[in-house]
C-alpha cells in the first residue's frame, strides 16, 4: 500500500490532475516516491500526445505546438518552470551564496527568471513544431519522462543546500542511489518500448545531463534545492528535444 500511496502522492504533487484523495504522508514518502517520476512523466506525455493528435487535425504544427506547451503548463501547474525561474534569478545574480538562496526563495520575479523561462518555452515550441508526423507522438510522449528522470537523478546525487526546512529537503534527504536505480529501470523500458534502439541511445542523454546540471548548479550554493530540481527537469526536456531532433536528422526517424 505504501507504494500506491507514494504513486498517488507524486500524481498530486507533480500534476494538477484532480485526485483529491487525502493521504497521510511523511517527508520520506516524498523522497522515496520520486522513483515514480518517470511513470508520472509518461502519464503527462500520454495526455499531451493525445491532445496533439486531436489539435493537429484542426491547426498547423506551429499553433499545435503552442497549444501543447500551454497544456503542459496547465497539467504541471508551472511547478518546474517556477523552479527554473527562481534558479536563474538566484544563481546568476552574482551575489554571495546566502543572498542567492534568499533570492531563490523570494516570490518576486526578476529579469533572469523571465528570460530563462521565455527562452525554454520558445525553444521547446519551435522544436516540437519541427518534428514530422511520424515522430512527433513518440517525442511528446517521452519529453516529460526525460524531464522527470532529471529530478530523480538530481535528488539522488545531492545534499540539501539550506540550513532550515523546505519541501526540496524531503526529496533530497530521502532519495538516494537505490531510488535512482529503481526509477531508471522503468525509464529505460519506456524509452526502449517507445523507440527501440534509438530510444535507448537517446535515453542515456537526460540522466547524464541531469547529473552535470545539478553538480554545476549546486556548486554555486553548496547543495541543491527544490528550485534546482525543477530547473533540471525543464532543462532536461529541452536538451531531450534538441538531442532527439539531431538524432532523427542524422540517423533517421524514431518510429
Amino acid at each position: 500500500m505504501r507504494y500506491l500511496k507514494r504513486f498517488v502522492l507524486m500524481i498530486q504533487f507533480l500534476t494538477t490532475l484532480p485526485i483529491r484523495t487525502k493521504l497521510n504522508v511523511t517527508a520520506e514518502d516524498f523522497g522515496k516516491g520520486l522513483v515514480f517520476a518517470p511513470i508520472i512523466g509518461l502519464l503527462i506525455g500520454g495526455i499531451l500526445a493525445g491532445a496533439w493528435y486531436v489539435l493537429a487535425m484542426m491547426f498547423p504544427s506551429t499553433v499545435t505546438a503552442v497549444l501543447i506547451i500551454i497544456l503542459y503548463i496547465v497539467l504541471t501547474g508551472g511547478l518546474h518552470l517556477d523552479g527554473l525561474g527562481d534558479t536563474f534569478d538566484g544563481l546568476y545574480s552574482n551575489r554571495s551564496r546566502e543572498r542567492m538562496l534568499e533570492i531563490m526563495r523570494d516570490s518576486r520575479v526578476g529579469t533572469n527568471a523571465v528570460l530563462a523561462v521565455i527562452a525554454v518555452l520558445l525553444l521547446n515550441t519551435a522544436l516540437l513544431a519541427s518534428f514530422n508526423k511520424s515522430d512527433i507522438f513518440i517525442i511528446i510522449l517521452l519529453m516529460p519522462v526525460a524531464g522527470r528522470i532529471g529530478s530523480l537523478v538530481g535528488s539522488g546525487v545531492s545534499s540539501y543546500a539550506r540550513s532550515g526546512e523546505g519541501l526540496g529537503k524531503s526529496f533530497i534527504d530521502f532519495c538516494g542511489g537505490k531510488e535512482i536505480i529503481a526509477g531508471i529501470v522503468p525509464y529505460l523500458v519506456i524509452f526502449y518500448l517507445s523507440a527501440g534502439i534509438q530510444g535507448l541511445m537517446l535515453s542515456i542523454i537526460p540522466p547524464v545531463c541531469a547529473f552535470i546540471l545539478i553538480k554545476m548548479f549546486s556548486r554555486k550554493i553548496g547543495g541543491a534545492t527544490g528550485d534546482l530540481l525543477g530547473a533540471v527537469c525543464e532543462l532536461n526536456q529541452t536538451i531531450f528535444l534538441l538531442s532527439a531532433f539531431l538524432i532523427i536528422k542524422f540517423m533517421g526517424g524514431m518510429a
